[in-house]
Parts: C-alpha cells; structure tokens; sequence
C-alpha cells in the first residue's frame, strides 16, 4: 500500500510540477563503486568525444563500456512509473554519462529530444500536452545548488514549446522561479522531457556525477538518433541537420544485461550485415 501511494505521489508531482525524485534507487552502500567507476569510463572516452562542453565529461550509450549500474535500471519503482506515464513496452532510447566538473559554465534552457527545436528529429513547436518522453538523471553524487545540480523551471513542461524555438525568454537568462534539483547519492530525477532544464555550474572542487537516462514509448521512432540509420542519413547527413547521436548497443554487453533489462534495449542492438 505504502508503494502505492509513493507512485500517486510521484505521479501528482510529474503532472502538476514536472518531475519528481525517487530515493536510494542505488542503495546509497553501492553508489560510491558505481560512481568511481563512471568516473574512470567517462576519462578513459574522452578523447573519443571532444565536442562536450568545457569542464563537462560526457559519454553517449556509456553501457556499452561501463555496466556497473545495469542491475539498478529494473528498479521495481522507477519502471511502474515509466510504465503508468508511457504505457506498455517502454524502452531506454538514450544511456548517457554526464559529469559537471569543477569550473563548468551554466549551460542554456532547453527541453530535451525530441522537443528541442535545434534537432533534426523534434516534434514541431507548439507541441501537444502530453507525455511522451521522460528523462531520467541518476544522481552518482549528492545534487545541490553548489556542486551543479540540475537547474530546473518547475511546470514549464505545460508550455507548448521551449526556448530552442526562439522567440521567447533568452535561453541564457536567470529565471525568477528556477530552482537546482537537491537529493542524495543513489536518488533518480524522473522528469517530463518537456520540462525546461540547464546545465548548473559547479562551484566545488569536485565533480557532479551523473548518468542520463531517457525512456520512449514504444511508439516514438528512434532512428534518427542511430549513426547507421536510414533515417539518420536523411534528415541529418543529406541535408546537414544536426541530432543527438546514439551508437547501437554490442551483442556482447546486451548479452551480459540482466534478463529483465534486455527487453529495455532490445530495440537498441547493433545490427549486423544479416539483418
């Protein structure tokens, strides 16, 4: 009954405010491995992906080098949630590590893919209110206002668009009601993909550490994403748009997943010259 009214709960703040937090996820026992781990992959790619901001450490589809965190992601909590706000058969579409480091700037309010309006795949502006993509952010440190913890503009996700579109507040401005997302090592941010967020600069000598965790309904095309696609080579290379870009999970790690997690990338698996 408790966890019942804990997903009510979780449910009523998603509608009303945008998001919500769910605690010790990672059991806080647990977090500083997963986390030091993140931190060795996130140094060990760097090179390979030098377009990240200055002083932010990131590494798209990180499950792919690092699995020290894949038991957590079949969360009973956290996938009845998914589940209640995306239906059935809801699945990862993004797996990224992000790590605020010491000396970052504050990044500029958007809303995440696929309403951000600069991306190649992007519902059009104005969007329908409704869920149709939640982001996750695994907190692999304690989040607060001074070690850069996610700044977040409560109910903004009820807009019919975001500052990527233009035409509207200055992506770089400081807004009246933003507030940085606070909780403990091993909680989990789920937010509407709508809701408007920024990088916070992180004023610690230590690095913010987080994984970013996206989910689709199994409706939502995911292929512009894919660096091998169809689709990807139409509406991005052919024509010189640009999008976030996904790479395909390995055979080799999608066989080590737990068996309740596999159906969570299946859709992801790196294709081979048979299929």
């Amino acid at each position: 009954m408790k966890r019942n009214s804990q997903l009510d709960d979780c449910l009523r703040q998603i509608k009303t405010d945008g998001c919500c937090i769910l605690e010790s996820v990672i059991p806080p026992e647990h977090c500083a491995k997963v986390r030091e781990s993140i931190v060795g992959t996130v140094g060990r790619q760097r090179k390979s992906y030098p377009d990240a901001p200055s002083n932010v450490g990131f590494t798209p589809s990180v499950i792919n080098h690092d699995q020290s965190f894949v038991e957590y992601l079949a969360d009973e909590m956290l996938l009845r949630l998914v589940g209640r706000l995306l239906g059935e058969h809801a699945r990862i579409s993004f797996t990224s590590a992000i790590i605020n480091e010491p000396g970052n700037e504050r990044g500029s309010w958007h809303a995440d893919w696929p309403f951000n309006q600069k991306n190649a795949g992007h519902i059009p502006a104005p969007y329908p209110d409704a869920v149709m993509h939640l982001t996750t952010l695994w907190m692999l440190s304690p989040f607060n206002a001074e070690n850069g913890g996610t700044l977040v503009l409560p109910r903004s996700h009820r807009q019919p668009t975001n500052p990527t579109a233009g035409g509207g507040p200055d992506p770089d401005a400081k807004l009246g009601k933003e507030i940085n997302v606070c909780g403990s090592a091993g909680s989990v941010l789920v937010m509407d993909s709508r809701l408007w967020h920024a990088t916070a600069p992180n004023r610690t000598d230590q690095p913010r550490v987080a994984l970013a965790v996206r989910y689709a309904p199994w409706w939502l095309n995911l292929e512009v994403l894919r660096p091998e696609s169809d689709e990807r080579k139409r509406m991005c290379d052919e024509v010189g748009a640009t999008d976030n870009v996904v790479p395909s999970i390995r055979a080799d790690v999608y066989e080590r997943l737990p068996l309740q997690v596999q159906p969570l990338y299946r859709h992801w698996l790196e294709r081979t010259s048979e299929d």
